[in-house]
């Protein structure tokens, strides 16, 4: 090959790297991850969680969201408790005094205000399952497509009534889903905790491979002694899903972020800082 040959070869070579399709190639989808926080608690025994084990033992429980900026749109993973419990001075009191009793310090709203993002910018969002600390503010993104397990959407709530606004946009899922095609964002069916519960797993460019836990486990001392609470809803079905999310973090070399795990929550960054 000539001199000349040789400089056209190159300069092709270098066109072609510069290209957009060859420049995305191979690229992950996933920019950034925000942890927002979506409500602040105390549970007054966490015995309902862990049967036969803490009794009368009080814990803090924290209520996470996630936002995810994908190239190809913004991506909401649960959405807290009501941003209205933040108008109210005592919080958010459970009917239950074993339960959570909830306080909202920032609204979901602002958080994303923070971020120069508005609800009608998020693209597409899910949520883990229908417990009120989940979908508290669903219906703050009217037009957002909403990903949700039909398990959990023919799920029955209080008098029967749908837990969703029927006129929602609303994709039902049977399984796992590959959100935007590229396994950046993919949607795992991990019922047990509710029939059509889901958790997501996010794959990030730097921070790697992570599993949001949605409430398939609600703190880690549950997790690692495969603990199933006395008020899910299938037990073989939650042990089953911990084994496919254990799997899963096996397979993709995968941090597990668990939704309510306080202790967890305290050693990450919150939003405006983000995971890339």
């Amino acid at each position: 090959m000539n001199r000349a040959s040789i400089l056209v070869a190159a300069l092709l070579s270098a066109i072609s790297a510069a290209s957009p399709g060859h420049a995305q190639s191979g690229k992950p989808g996933v920019e950034k991850v925000y942890i927002l926080s979506c409500g602040e608690g105390v549970a007054g025994d966490i015995s309902r969680w862990s049967p036969g084990v803490n009794e009368g033992k009080s814990m803090d429980f924290v209520d996470t969201c996630y936002l995810i900026k994908h190239t190809q749109g913004w991506f909401l993973w649960d959405t807290g408790i009501s941003d209205a419990v933040a108008a109210m001075p005592n919080g958010l009191a459970p009917a239950d005094p074993k339960a959570v009793y909830w306080h909202r310090p920032k609204t979901l709203v602002a958080q994303l205000d923070q971020l120069g993002v508005k609800p009608a910018d998020i693209k597409a969002m899910a949520v883990s399952h229908t417990h009120p600390d989940h979908i508290g503010n669903v219906e703050l993104f009217t037009t957002t497509m909403l990903y949700v397990q039909k398990a959990e959407y023919e799920w029955p709530g209080a008098n029967n009534e749908p837990r969703f606004k029927p006129g929602h946009p609303v994709t039902e899922l049977e399984g796992d889903r590959d959100i935007f095609g590229d396994g950046s964002v993919t949607i795992l069916s991990t019922p047990g905790h509710t029939p059509g519960h889901q958790s997501l797993l996010v794959k990030l460019p730097k921070t790697g491979a992570v599993v949001l836990s949605g409430d398939a486990v609600h703190f880690r001392d549950n997790w690692d002694n495969r603990r199933v609470p006395s008020l899910n809803f299938n037990k073989e079905q939650t042990l089953a899903s911990m084994q496919k999310i254990a799997d899963t973090l096996a397979k993709e070399h995968a941090q597990l972020w668990i939704n309510h795990d306080k202790a967890q929550r305290d050693g990450q960054k919150m939003s405006p800082e983000f995971y890339d």
